[in-house]
């Protein structure tokens, strides 16, 4: 349960990437707690994930099957949500993915698929909301990124690469559009711990030398993001842009 409410969400036009599973989940109930029109995109089928949003909030999101690396189709997504609950006002970029590789057996091919997830697809996804953010006289896009690269971690350098460049996509962003009254901040989490997290990566020993670096020292879930992200999509929020807000229980500092 968020804590706080967002009138100005209410009856918000707001698209999320990958919104049916881990965070992009907990960020669709986020959204339509807050009275908002939801629409969503991933690739596997989220229709029973919609039939418990609607009994639990009341709301149904919007869900279109769709694999963000393939452009047209993301736009197309795009325009259906628009047409369905007007000019989507808020872009939630929330699609990821941190498949560990190793530098010296990156090819090319890899590259450039990381890049397409990870950073590509954000690009083109916030292309396609500004003009309607424009003509409803402005927006906010929230980027989604990590503190992997702030820590300079290995073991994911493309991804790592894909998050830092977000940073400098959502800085470069705010500056064009700020007079357009359309706002662009990014959000890193740390290490969120969703069923895939769960079923790939985490150990008992990995997770505690994590902890171990929290100030706080509980594991982070998907709900413990969302309020961030309602924050920085809400009018309370009408004068931060081009930031980066980190949610990770006290790993990285910042300013």
């Amino acid at each position: 349960m968020i804590p706080a409410t967002f009138p100005d969400l209410a009856g918000a036009s707001v698209f999320i990437t990958g919104g049916g599973a881990g965070i992009g989940a907990a960020l669709t109930e986020g959204f339509l707690r807050q009275g908002a029109r939801v629409a969503f995109v991933q690739r596997s089928d989220a229709t029973a994930f919609c039939d418990r949003m609607e009994a639990a909030t009341g709301r149904r999101p919007l869900f279109q099957p769709c694999d963000i690396t393939r452009i047209p189709d993301l736009e197309a997504a795009l325009a259906a949500a628009a047409a369905a609950h007007g000019p989507v006002t808020v872009l939630v970029n929330n699609a990821a993915n941190d498949r560990r590789h190793a530098t010296l057996e990156v090819d090319e091919a890899f590259w450039d698929w990381s890049m397409a997830v990870n950073l590509k697809a954000y690009f083109f996804a916030c292309k396609a909301v500004i003009p309607g953010m424009r003509a409803a006289g402005g927006g906010a896009i929230v980027n989604f990124s990590s503190i992997s690269y702030m820590m300079g971690n290995a073991g994911f350098p493309v991804y790592l690469a894909a998050n830092a460049a977000i940073t400098g996509l959502t800085r470069a962003l705010a500056r064009e559009f700020g007079p357009d009254r359309i706002r662009v901040n990014a959000l890193a989490p740390g290490w969120v711990l969703t069923e895939r997290q769960k079923d790939l990566w985490v150990t008992p020993e990995g997770l505690a030398a994590h902890l171990a670096r929290q100030c706080q020292n509980d594991p982070l879930e998907p709900a413990d993001v969302v309020g961030g992200t309602l924050f920085l999509a809400s009018a309370a929020a009408k004068a931060m842009t081009g930031q980066v807000l980190v949610i990770d229980g006290g790993v990285v500092t910042t300013g």
